[in-house]
C-alpha cells in the first residue's frame, strides 16, 4: 500500500469510528424520547415562510392519511396554489377562508374582529372533531397582534385541546403568552427579500 493510500485508509478508519459513536449517542437520546403528544406549533417572525412551512405540514399528514384542518385568518381574497391543490383531497382537509383580506387593505375594525371571531369560532368547532389531527391557523397572530381577538381566550382554548391534536399557528409578531404555551417556535428570519428590489408576489412563490 502506498503512503498516500495507508493515510487515506487512516483518516477513513478515523471517520468511521466518530461515525460509530455518534450514533452510539444519538441511539442514546434517542431512547429517551417517549412522549407522543398533540403540538402547539408556532411560526412567526419578520421572515417569508410561515404559512409555507404550515402547509407543508398539512401536505405531510396528507401523505400519512391524516384528517386536517385549515382556516385562514386573513388571506381571504387570493386564490392561492395550495387552496388549489387541497380542494383536490375533500374527504381529508377542510379549507376556511374567512379573513377579509390582508391588514393593509381592511378599512373597517369592527367588520375585521367580527371576521375573526367567526374564524374562531371554526376553528373550535374543527377542534372539537376527534377525527382531525392537525389544524392550520394561519395568520392568527396577525389577529391576536391588533387585538382582534382575546389572547387569554385563544391560550386558554388550546391547552384544553385535545390530547392528540396538532395546532399550528402561524403570522409574525406572535404574542409572548402564545410562544410561552407553544411546544415549538419557529422565527423566520429575513435576510433578503425581492419585493424591496421590485419584484411583484408571483403564483408559485408567495400564492
Amino acid at each position: 500500500m502506498t503512503e498516500d493510500a495507508a493515510s487515506e485508509a487512516e483518516r477513513n478508519r478515523r471517520a468511521d469510528e466518530k461515525a460509530a459513536k455518534r450514533k452510539a449517542a444519538r441511539a442514546k437520546i434517542m431512547a429517551t424520547k417517549t412522549i407522543e403528544k398533540g403540538l402547539l406549533i408556532v411560526h412567526t417572525g419578520k421572515g417569508k415562510g410561515k404559512s409555507t412551512a404550515g402547509f407543508g405540514l398539512v401536505m405531510r399528514c396528507l401523505g400519512h392519511g391524516f384528517r386536517v384542518g385549515v382556516i385562514q385568518f386573513i388571506k381571504g381574497r387570493w386564490e392561492t396554489g395550495e387552496r388549489a391543490v387541497l380542494d383536490r383531497y375533500p374527504d381529508l382537509v377542510t379549507v376556511k377562508t374567512m379573513g377579509g383580506g390582508f391588514t393593509w387593505e381592511t378599512q373597517d375594525r369592527a367588520r375585521d374582529i367580527a371576521a375573526a371571531r367567526a374564524a374562531w369560532e371554526e376553528a373550535k368547532r374543527l377542534m372539537a372533531d376527534p377525527s382531525y389531527r392537525l389544524l392550520l391557523l394561519d395568520e392568527l397572530n396577525i389577529v391576536l397582534r391588533y387585538d382582534n381577538l382575546p389572547i387569554s381566550e385563544i391560550v386558554e382554548t388550546l391547552a384544553q385541546r385535545r390530547p392528540g391534536l396538532h395546532v399550528v399557528v402561524t403570522g409574525r409578531n406572535a404574542k409572548p403568552e402564545l410562544i410561552e404555551a407553544a411546544d415549538l417556535v419557529t422565527e423566520m428570519t429575513m435576510i433578503k427579500h425581492p419585493f424591496r428590489g421590485g419584484v411583484k408576489a408571483q403564483a408559485g412563490i408567495e400564492f
